[in-house]
């Protein structure tokens, strides 16, 4: 049972979200001959001053 854990800034809306764990699920699911039923598809929304890209913080740079 393939876990798939996705890490992206707040913000986005549930129908974004949807539509990124059906593509996510059918990608692994075709890529690995697996069931999609049994792909776990888990987002973590993240607030952009908890990010640092290049040492500075996203909500500052982003």
């Amino acid at each position: 049972m393939p876990i798939v854990k996705i890490e992206i800034w707040e913000g986005r809306n549930e129908e974004t979200k949807e539509i990124l764990i059906r593509n996510i699920t059918k990608a692994v699911s075709d890529s690995i001959n697996c069931p999609p039923e049994k792909v776990i598809v888990v987002i973590t929304d993240t607030p952009k001053a908890n990010w640092g890209i290049g040492g500075v913080q996203a909500s500052k740079g982003f």
